[in-house]
Parts: structure tokens; sequence; C-alpha cells
């Protein structure tokens, strides 16, 4: 990444899916690699509308836009909107229910 980017005219680079993760809709999932940080993995993450599950890695985000809930295997579960910040731990099992395509900024393990 250069100095700047703007996270609403990015070209994503589609990710594949497995069928079996897919819950419900027809969602499709997509990225983009902005460079590292301080050891750190920064990028940009879309998912069109449905439902998928999924294995966490050690991450933090920043929603940009959409509308979700993301539920973890505890119980717990998390409004997803812009200007939600959420912190994931490597292993966590979760299921994203995206209503409206969902756009988050996120930094990650490496």
């Amino acid at each position: 990444m250069d100095r700047y980017v703007n996270a609403h005219e990015v070209e994503f680079d589609q990710l594949p899916l497995e069928e079996h993760d897919i819950l419900a809709g027809r969602p499709a999932a997509a990225a983009k690699t902005l460079g590292e940080f301080l050891g750190t993995e920064l990028g940009l993450w879309t998912l069109t509308a449905g439902t998928v599950r999924d294995v966490e890695v050690d991450e933090v985000f920043v929603v940009l836009a959409g509308d979700a809930t993301v539920r973890f295997e505890t119980g717990e579960s998390i409004e997803l909107a812009p200007g939600v910040v959420v912190r994931l731990h490597a292993g966590e099992r979760t299921e994203w229910e995206v209503r409206s395509t969902l756009r988050k900024i996120y930094v990650a393990a490496g």
C-alpha cells in the first residue's frame, strides 16, 4: 500500500468458500491485502449476504460498512455495524450472518 487507499474503491480478490461452510444464501467473500504493519498483515475483507462458518486467526478489525451478526461457539454474539471494533482469537469457531454486504479493515497475525 502506498500512503493511502480508499477502502470503498479497492478491487478485491475473490476468496473461495467451501460448500460445507455455507449455511444460508449464496455469500461471496473477497479480500485485499494492503501490506504488512509491524509484523502483521493489514487488509480489507468483504462478505456478501448469507451465512457462513469460519475458524478464526488472531485478528482485530473495524467494520467499515454493512450489517451482520457474528456468533461464537460459546453462545456470545456481536452485532456488526460501521464503527464496531472486534478482537478475534486464533481457533475460535464462528458463524457470520450477513444481512447487507460487510466490509472491514483488519490487522491479523502474520
